[in-house]
């Protein structure tokens, strides 16, 4: 597909009349995963979707049989493509909204789910769990962690077991919520949302630079309907290519329903390593 500026993902198959957010494709390229807030025909609350590449185009799309009745959001395929992660306010949590992973078997399927545990999980709400392609980082946004105010962004470490330690993203929180995050160029450069309510106002995507300790000079994503009126969020990479993002909003034309999946060309990682 050759991008103008973005193009529609799936359309009447992944982005439908319903709102879709946050897809994640495999690092295989063979399978999307994106949550819902109203689809119909999943498990309750907020679910977990996917669909299958068949003759090139997305097809199948089904509920992931890892849903709850409670809310289930915010996928992410590993680097790897051995894990799905999410997160969930299912039972036996430890706060709200907890981080969580399944593993993904050789035939597809899932395996238990799993949550991540007190090294990132507070009695607060964590969202939009997002590994780094090595695995050894795991990037989050949390109200429980002791920020800057409302949701701000993470990054915890994999010490063998666990991830843990999370410290803040340097340069980027707020007293606003800043949420959904992405790494470009492993960390060079930085894609995220910023709301002052993400509940009731608009939601526009920031891109920020690493000048070598924090990341700074943080701008909106060049993207024609990510202003600051609508609500744009969501932004994950595409493992499979890497050049592209994934992003979920509402643009003129195409559009299927209420919030959809677009693909776009990644912006260039201008950024210096060092924030992570």
């Amino acid at each position: 597909m050759t991008l103008s500026e973005f193009g529609i993902e799936g359309m009447n198959v992944v982005s439908t009349k319903a709102s879709e957010i946050r897809g994640s494709v495999s690092p295989d390229g063979q399978h999307i995963v994106w949550g819902s807030t109203d689809r119909e025909g999943g498990a309750g609350g907020w679910d977990l979707w996917q669909a299958r590449l068949k003759g090139g185009r997305w097809q199948d799309a089904r509920p992931l049989a890892i849903n709850s009745p409670a809310n289930d959001f915010d996928p992410l395929f590993s680097g790897d493509g051995r894990w799905l992660y999410f997160f969930s306010n299912r039972p036996g949590g430890i706060g709200g909204d907890d981080l969580y992973r399944a593993a993904i078997k050789p035939d597809g399927s899932f395996g238990p789910v799993e949550n991540l545990g007190r090294g990132v999980n507070t009695r607060g709400d964590e969202w939009a769990p997002t590994p780094s392609r090595d695995g050894t980082r795991l990037l989050f946004a949390s109200d429980g962690q002791g920020g800057a105010g409302g949701h701000d962004l993470f990054v915890a470490r994999w010490d063998g077991k666990a991830f843990v330690d999370p410290k803040p993203v340097p340069g980027v929180n707020t007293k606003a919520d800043e949420f959904d995050a992405a790494w470009l160029g492993d960390g060079r450069t930085l894609v995220y949302a910023r709301s002052q309510d993400p509940a009731t106002k608009p939601v526009r995507l920031f891109l920020a630079h690493c000048d070598g300790a924090r990341y700074d000079d943080a701008g909106p994503l060049a993207l024609s309907f990510n202003t600051a009126e609508g609500t744009t969020l969501g932004p994950v990479v595409d493992w499979n290519k890497p050049g592209e993002l994934i992003v979920s909003g509402t643009a003129k034309a195409p559009r299927a329903g209420k919030m959809d999946l677009y693909r776009m060309k990644a912006p260039v990682a201008e950024g210096k390593a060092g924030c992570i």
